[in-house]
């Protein structure tokens, strides 16, 4: 016997998709940051790839589809992009293009961020 799946709607769809983005836009910020600072531009002993230890903690919440953890990876993610910013226009060659790869991946991680918490919310149902 078949079951039948619930039809989902757009506002689910989005908000799958809006997850799956912010996701994999995390992951990508914390890869790039330690192998940008461990191997394809190291600045020194390593150190600087305690950086991304913070991009570890919200990786749960937003596996586990916490609302409270998309708000605050929305405004964690601006450091690494200022970081980003710095770094693009002052160094030189591949650290110049990491950190615009790093611009990137946290202009995704805020945009899937504020959209996941916006439809997930409109969505929500609100008693009377």
């Amino acid at each position: 016997m078949l079951t039948m799946m619930p039809a989902m709607n757009s506002s689910m769809i989005a908000v799958e998709r809006t997850r799956a983005v912010a996701v994999a836009s995390l992951l990508g910020l914390i890869v790039l940051g330690l192998a940008w600072e461990l191997r394809l531009a190291p600045t020194g002993s390593g150190l600087l790839a305690f950086k991304v230890l913070p991009l570890a903690f919200p990786l749960v919440g937003l596996l586990k589809r916490r609302l409270y953890t998309y708000r605050w990876v929305s405004l964690l993610v601006w450091l690494y992009f200022t970081e980003g910013v710095v770094r693009a226009t002052s160094d030189r060659g591949l650290s110049a293009v990491l950190a615009g790869i790093e611009v990137v991946l946290c202009l995704l991680l805020f945009a899937a961020c504020a959209l996941h918490v916006r439809w997930r919310l409109r969505g929500a149902v609100h008693p009377a």
